[in-house]
């Protein structure tokens, strides 16, 4: 895969008039939130302030998110237009989502589509996946296959078929694979950089604009784990 810009702190993988994509790193979030921490936005908004030597504001719309301790593929839109294409794409799942992630445990299936009711606990951030529908529950559907067995964990290739709130932790943690790193849903220590191995690996769409057919690949992050895969 070609990256298209690696500055120290934005790693772009596609960028054209209308789109912008980058490889999310650990601990960054996409939007602003309560933390005050600068959101990635942010940043991609001053990247492309300065890149094109733009007066004024800088026109940037978040198409989807990644949980802050993820890292991969995050779409921008640089135009409304494009914007509103993105998100009809996304809400009416005309998208292809592919993600890597590597777990405590070895699933018994080597590969196997998961179907729960994840049930969101606002309080404290986190989606509880059950077998049958209960009250404001939302059917959550993957596919995984099992594509490395290291020695102490197990990679997995998902494909995601709803996007709900934290559906892949809380499926995999369901079955009794948690993510590592994943202290909220069942792993039992932290990683040193306070993410978990979860990665936003590929994704496949038409162009909202040119029609054309893209595929992006984001590279994992260096470490030894992402590294052995």
């Amino acid at each position: 895969m070609k990256i298209v810009s690696n500055k120290s702190n934005l790693q772009v993988l596609h960028e054209d008039n209308h789109l912008i994509v980058v490889n999310k790193r650990v601990g960054d979030i996409v939007q602003g939130d309560k933390t005050g921490d600068k959101p990635l936005s942010e940043i991609v908004k001053e990247y492309i302030k300065e890149k094109y030597n733009k007066p004024g504001e800088v026109f940037l719309g978040v198409v989807h998110r990644l949980d802050r301790p993820t890292t991969g593929i995050v779409v921008f839109a640089r135009t409304s237009k494009a914007l509103s294409r993105m998100n009809e794409l996304f809400s009416n799942r005309e998208t292809q989502k592919t993600y890597w992630a590597v777990v405590k445990n070895k699933p018994e299936k080597s590969k196997d589509k998961l179907v729960h009711y994840l049930k969101r606990n606002e309080k404290n951030n986190t989606s509880k996946a059950h077998l049958k529908e209960v009250p404001d529950s939302k059917l959550a559907s993957l596919e995984y296959q099992i594509i490395k067995e290291l020695n102490n964990y197990t990679a997995l290739e998902i494909e995601l078929h709803t996007g709900r709130h934290h559906q892949i932790r809380a499926q995999l943690s369901a079955i009794g694979a948690p993510i590592k790193g994943d202290l909220k849903y069942g792993f039992d220590r932290s990683n040193p950089d306070g993410g978990i191995h979860l990665h936003a690996r590929k994704l496949s769409f038409i162009h909202p604009v040119s029609k054309d057919s893209i595929t992006i690949v984001a590279p994992t992050p260096d470490d030894v784990i992402w590294n052995a895969i």
